[in-house]
């Protein structure tokens, strides 16, 4: 049953951004605290300028008929983007919403805690029902019309008005603090969702390119009589901070130290998303480059290989290949039935290792074999490594942060790095056996993660804004001693001396030189042992 008393449409827009403004907004009003620190007036006048801009864009749809079930989603939509901007720093872009629409629900469930379902019960859904009961008055389709658009029409005039008070500085505010309007709700997640479907719209009205039609296998590589077998293993959320192998003072990579390894500890990601990063990493573009219709317009690195007579093949524990794979063969093995390693449901990456040990046998010819980690993907970072295997404790056991101490986050995170260093460690003890093989290995994370540092968790924040935890990544090769005598390689060459400083651009090149791919593509300087190749060979 409705309320009696109607309320003017225009008066509960009003009502309701204002208690949208208030509610949700809580990153927003930290932003502008910080920024307006010591210019109360000018502060409260560039706010009451987004207001009157938020209530001149609803103005515009509020029509009886649709006002309330708008308010409704906006309400609820509000409540859910706050909080995890709120809660986990989480900036919502662009990119976040591309995040968002590439998610799970195996992966996003574990984000669906008992504060999340409170917060968006009470300041969600809760006024979302209200909204639906209350009454409004009558007006006509034509007085609707106007009433809108003059209303909305005195919003823009009231916004530009009050942004002139100081023209100069409200604009350097809005030009260089993307972080307080990108947290502005309801306003930012809807222009960011309006953003990112205009690129979908874009990308697929693109012509599709072939690159690397040149593309031939070496001389050398030729001449080898065993088939070459180059397994790339894609790191997820592994961050360089905490790989002991670069300095870091806890021993998470006590097997990977034991191997003959060239390790890199200063390697910046493409982005700081799997959506991002992960066709960015393997596309032709370095991160400046790189843009999502670029990528989808584009053919990728595990074109070219195939092309120069490779098998490529793609084996996802994780959420797809992101379109990388889909000229070449692709397996998912996230719900495998394999009760070793998928006892809880979703699957450990030791699995990973199994598939590439039940190939070995098939295989008679040039492979890559691509294995994409669930590796160290949070919250739940507990259920992303065998709880025997438990190193750091306590771990917090939970995708709930505000249930556990800083530490117990940190100490589950190091356990996934543990893990993933045994991972990697087995699979080149594996690829080792393999004297009718000529082995390589080569490994990259495709971003970092957040710990609670600056207030961060997780991430996917906005790349100029990014800390190096979410930009840092770790990337290790390892080549087997026939892969360097058939290929004239050489692994010593490469860990002798600094490391240099890398960036997902380099694999890309490093992997045409890995697998012995001519083509006019391949940038010699961005293949990061070519120097060494050429020393080995005199």
């Amino acid at each position: 049953m409705t309320l009696r008393r109607p309320i003017h449409p225009l008066v509960l827009v009003v009502l309701s951004v204002a208690v949208v403004f208030l509610l949700h907004n809580a990153t927003f009003w930290s932003h502008w605290a910080e920024i307006f620190h010591g210019s109360l007036w000018r502060g409260l006048v560039f706010a009451g300028a987004f207001f009157l801009l938020c209530c001149g864009l609803v103005f515009v749809f509020a029509f009886n008929w649709f006002l309330r079930p708008l308010i409704a989603i906006l309400f609820v939509l509000s409540a859910l983007t706050s909080f995890y901007m709120d809660q986990l720093g989480i900036v919502i872009d662009r990119e976040m919403i591309q995040n968002v629409v590439a998610t799970t629900f195996t992966e996003g469930k574990h984000l669906i805690t008992v504060p999340f379902v409170l917060w968006v019960g009470l300041a969600g859904l809760l006024p979302a029902v209200l909204v639906l009961f209350i009454r409004l008055s009558h007006r006509g389709i034509v007085t609707s019309i106007w009433q809108n658009l003059l209303a909305f029409v005195l919003c823009v005039v009231g916004f530009v008005g009050l942004i002139a008070t100081d023209l100069k500085g409200n604009a350097s505010v809005l030009r260089t603090r993307i972080d307080l309007k990108s947290s502005f709700q309801p306003l930012a997640p809807i222009v960011e969702t309006f953003r990112y479907g205009a690129m979908i719209t874009r990308s697929a009205a693109l012509e599709f390119n072939k690159i690397g039609l040149d593309a031939v296998l070496s001389e050398n590589f030729k001449a080898s009589e065993r088939p070459k077998l180059t397994v790339v293993v894609v790191g997820e959320t592994a961050r360089a901070q905490n790989f002991s192998l670069g300095g870091y003072g806890r021993m998470t990579n006590p097997e990977l130290a034991q191997k003959d390894i060239a390790y890199f500890d200063n390697v910046s990601s493409c982005g700081t998303s799997t959506a991002v990063s992960l066709p960015c990493m393997f596309s032709k573009f370095d991160r400046v480059n790189y843009s999502y219709e670029r990528g989808k317009s584009h053919e990728n690195v595990l074109d070219i290989i195939q092309r120069a007579g490779y098998r490529v093949e793609w084996i996802d524990n994780n959420t797809g290949d992101k379109g990388l794979a889909a000229r070449a063969t692709y397996s998912s093995v996230t719900y495998a039935n394999d009760p070793e390693f998928c006892s809880e449901g979703e699957c450990l990456d030791g699995i990973l290792g199994a598939e590439v040990a039940r190939r070995l046998v098939d295989i008679q010819s040039d492979t890559v074999l691509v294995l994409h980690q669930i590796g160290s993907h949070g919250p739940a970072y507990y259920l992303r490594y065998p709880q025997a295997l438990e190193r750091f404790q306590p771990a917090c056991r939970t995708a709930d942060f505000s249930d556990c101490t800083a530490q117990e986050v940190t100490n589950a995170y190091d356990n996934t790095i543990a893990y993933t260093d045994k991972v990697v460690a087995d699979l080149i003890d594996l690829l080792a056996m393999q004297e009718g093989l000529s082995t390589s290995l080569i490994y990259v994370s495709d971003h970092g993660e957040s710990l609670g540092e600056k207030g961060l968790y997780l991430h996917g924040a906005p790349y100029f804004m990014a800390p190096d935890e979410q930009t840092k990544v770790p990337m290790l090769i390892w080549m087997s001693d026939g892969y360097q005598s058939d290929t004239g390689a050489n692994l010593e060459c490469l860990t002798a001396g600094p490391t240099a400083d890398y960036s997902h651009a380099n694999l890309f090149h490093t992997l045409l030189g890995m697998t012995g791919v001519e083509t006019s593509l391949r940038d010699p300087e961005l293949d990061i042992f070519d120097t060494c190749r050429k020393t080995s060979n005199g």
